[in-house]
């Protein structure tokens, strides 16, 4: 027993020396610590190449703007990047005028604040004007003289080229694979609600309780804020990746499917509302017969599978998975209509003897009806399809631009030759 006792012991501390190491591998991958990683990287390269070109004993404006322009996807490092170089340029040679003029003062540093705002606006930096004030007075802090404020310039150039390599030539991961999860939460938290609704309907609900559920219905919206970030983040991985062979397809196969996930996430919320007002009229006992809440209980069930089979298929990376996706959903969505079908059979019925909430009962099965066609397989593919030439014909219009831009330039070549 006591070696047992040992053998347990010992396996316990290595699994508690081991979990830092599990939970360290699983978040390699996230983009707070890519980006610190990546980021931390490309300012060590540029500042010791910053020490070999730059005259300043310690060019730290090097490893600063290679920390602004790193970012987590390749597009947003070629596009916002860009950007932040013409802030950090522009605040410099500000800086280097006003050292060249004046000395710093509270006056100077106001010029120089109000003169980086206003030129910020018009060399085009987008969100980061205030990043062309903020270079500026940390050159004119620390230095005054002009052949200095060039070696910033220099710095400044070499933490952007580096900044700029390192996404390139260490191209940034994709992030699909963190929108699916995120999509997939959502997905659960609506099924989970979903679940909840049918498991109360029934016993007798109390308006507080109906209400809480509508709470909770709206919280949905909050959650899927925080999945279209991580979607916007995944898109942006997509664009300019050698990675991807078909980033077009997988982005909007995301984006339609995000898209049908929030109307459906809408329309749950207002079932929750017409719940609540159902629960109003209902001080005491269910809010159906026994009949109606057995199959709204088993409408919601399908309702729910409906939403997991239609987010597997958006989500998976296979051919094989998405058919039995496609199939399960169609399964479910046929399912579900036959049942919707079902309990307004029996409303009706009910409408003869009590007409009190036929307007909320109709209410209940329209909303229904809409998240069954919401996910329909048919109309999803229409949707992609809508998309993909919306998108073919952007980049036939952008080609055409480029034909046009060289028709132009050979006119003008062979006007110079004669």
């Amino acid at each position: 027993m006591p070696v047992r006792a040992e053998g347990r012991g010992e396996r316990t501390r290595v699994a508690a020396t081991s979990e830092p190491l599990r939970d360290l591998v699983r978040r390699h991958r996230e983009p707070a610590v890519v980006q610190t990683v990546r980021s931390t990287a490309a300012a060590v390269v540029s500042y010791v190449i910053a020490l070999q070109l730059s005259g300043e004993a310690l060019p730290l404006t090097a490893p600063l703007t290679a920390l602004l322009v790193v970012q987590v996807t390749l597009y947003s490092t070629l596009t916002t990047g860009i950007r932040r170089v013409n802030s950090v340029v522009a605040g410099v040679l500000i800086a280097i005028g006003f050292s060249a003029l004046v000395g710093l003062s509270w006056w100077s540093l106001g010029l120089v604040i109000l003169a980086s705002l206003v030129i910020g606006r018009f060399v085009k930096v987008g969100e980061f004007v205030p990043e062309v004030a903020i270079s500026a007075m940390l050159v004119l802090g620390v230095t005054q003289v002009t052949e200095t404020g060039w070696d910033r310039v220099l710095e400044t150039l070499i933490g952007a080229v580096v900044g700029l390599l390192f996404n390139v030539l260490f191209v940034p991961p994709v992030w699909v694979s963190d929108a699916s999860a995120a999509i997939t939460d959502l997905s659960g938290r609506m099924r989970g609600l979903l679940a909840h609704i049918a498991e109360e309907l029934g016993e007798h609900t109390p308006v507080a309780q109906a209400a809480a559920r509508l709470h909770e219905a709206r919280r949905l919206d909050h959650d899927i804020v925080q999945v279209d970030a991580a979607l916007r983040q995944a898109e942006d991985s997509l664009r300019l990746n050698p990675r991807v062979k078909e980033p077009v397809l997988s982005r909007v196969v995301l984006r339609t499917g995000l898209d049908a996930l929030e109307i459906c996430a809408v329309i749950l919320r207002v079932s929750c509302r017409t719940l609540t007002d159902l629960a109003k009229t209902q001080p005491d006992g269910t809010l159906f017969p026994p009949a109606v809440t057995k199959g709204l209980q088993d409408l919601f069930g399908h309702l729910s599978d409906a939403i997991g089979a239609f987010t597997s298929l958006i989500t998976t990376q296979m051919s094989v998975t998405g058919a039995d996706a496609e199939t399960r959903l169609s399964e479910e969505l046929a399912q579900g209509r036959a049942c919707r079908d079902r309990v307004a059979a029996m409303l009706l019925e009910d409408l003869r003897k009590d007409q009190r909430n036929w307007q909320l009962h109709g209410a209940l099965l329209a909303e229904a009806d809409r998240i069954l066609d919401e996910l329909d397989v048919e109309k999803r593919s229409e949707r992609l399809i809508e998309e993909l030439d919306r998108h073919a014909r952007e980049r036939l219009s952008s080609r055409k631009w480029l034909d046009d831009v060289k028709v132009r330039i050979r006119r003008s070549v062979g006007r110079n030759g004669d």
